[in-house]
Parts: C-alpha cells; structure tokens; sequence
C-alpha cells in the first residue's frame, strides 16, 4: 500500500535544487523557524495538500525525457522533509527503481537512528548549515546546532555526496568568526562535493505579512558583491570549491 504524506507544492522543472533539471517536491512541516524563511507556510505539518507516493510518482514520470537528457532527478525539499521519514524514504526509493537520481534538502535538524533508512536512497544530500556559532544558529532559527553538526559528521562517515548550504545574511551569519569556523568543520568532511554561498533575499516576506508573522529582517540588505566574494574566499582558502 502507498504511503500517504503531506506536501506544500511540487516544482517539475527547477534547476537550482540539485544538478540538471529536478523535480521537486517541497514537503509540509517544518521544526525549524528561519528568519529568512521563504517558505513559512510550509511550517505546519497539519497544513498542506495530501497526496500518495504513487500519485507523485505518476506526476514525475511525466517528466523523466527532460530530467534524463538534463541529468537531473528529483529532489526532495520543504519544509523539512525528515519530519516524513516512511514519506520520503518510499519517494526516494521508487524514483531509484525508475533510474533517476534522488536529492534530499535538508536543515539536518533531525534524530540521526530515524535517518539513517532515508539515506540508503538518496544519491545526494543539500545540507543547509546556517551558522557555526551556536548562539547565532539559535538566534537564525530556534533549534540546536548539534543534530546538524551530527547529520553532517554521519554523511561524511558513510561517503554520502553532500552540497553544503550557507545563506549568507548581513549583520547574522556574516561574522568572519563564523564563516571560518564554518570552512574549517566542513574542510574535515570527507564527502563534501562544494559550498553553495546562497545570498539572502526577501522574496518571501509577502508571505510572512500574509501570514501574521513578524518578519525581523525587513531592515536587512541583501549582501553586497564584495561580502559574497570575500565569504567565498574564505571557503576557497579551506581548499573548498564554492559555487
């Protein structure tokens, strides 16, 4: 019997979630409470549209001519997708049974023993680690830093393929403390292919207003050209590749 999960919205052609052309699913529900969240209708696991596995996958074959020729696949996003484990594991699984790649989007907030069946199909995990110092993960999100930091020591153990993810905010995550820290934990990962320096934006802050919630970082700039490439230099000097 197919699995039946809770989604927010699908993507069929997105091409920056993974390489090539990816279908992506974005997940409902997520722990997590981002200041720069553009998503934040996704917070609620009991919110969204039910669908089945079987369901999305009829959707996604609609699409497999394009994502093959592409060499892309299908990622998994949200949300936080591992507050669906049996969801995303059984979408995982059966795009694999199809030959198409899978990608995993994840904040790594999660218990480690409830993951570790996920990985077995995934091909690719999109790690976003949003701070190094504690009080500043904290401050970006409301949860630990630790299950990450767990998540990401584990990825590496296994030689899983992983994309870290930075979202660079001024006057937050910029510190030079902070991204260095950042270099240095990830240049000890084995598995890591590149760092994606994603700068922030506020294409969703319509939403936060929409919604009734306070959005801290209307004040905030997007960073300039100069911090993007100084914070890319520093993850260079780690002997890291930076997208």
């Amino acid at each position: 019997m197919t699995t039946i999960g809770k989604i927010h919205s699908i993507e069929s052609c997105g091409t920056t979630d993974g390489p090539g052309i990816r279908f992506v699913i974005f997940t409902q529900g997520c722990p997590l409470r981002c200041l720069y969240c553009h998503n934040p209708d996704c917070r609620n696991l009991t919110d969204g549209k039910q669908v089945s596995v079987d369901e999305l996958i009829a959707e996604i074959q609609k699409y497999t001519s394009y994502i093959r020729f592409s060499g892309g696949g299908v990622t998994i996003s949200g949300g936080e997708p591992l507050m669906q484990p049996q969801f995303v594991k059984e979408i995982c699984q059966r795009c694999q049974e199809i030959d198409l790649h899978t990608a995993l989007d994840t904040s790594g907030f999660v218990d480690l023993d409830t993951v570790k069946d996920v990985l077995n199909f995934v091909d690719l995990v999109l790690l976003d680690i949003k701070s190094f110092d504690p009080e500043i993960y904290r401050k970006l999100t409301s949860v630990s830093l630790e299950p990450t930091l767990k998540l990401a020591r584990y990825l590496s153990e296994i030689h899983k393929p992983t994309w870290v993810r930075f979202v660079l905010v001024p006057n937050l995550s910029d510190a030079h403390h902070n991204v260095t820290e950042l270099a240095h934990f990830v240049s000890s990962l084995s598995n890591v292919e590149k760092i994606e320096v994603l700068p922030f934006h506020k294409m969703g802050e319509y939403k936060w207003e929409q919604l009734g919630y306070d959005y801290q970082l209307k004040d905030t700039p997007p960073p300039s050209p100069e911090l993007v490439q100084k914070t890319i230099d520093i993850f260079k000097s780690y002997g890291l590749k930076v997208n």
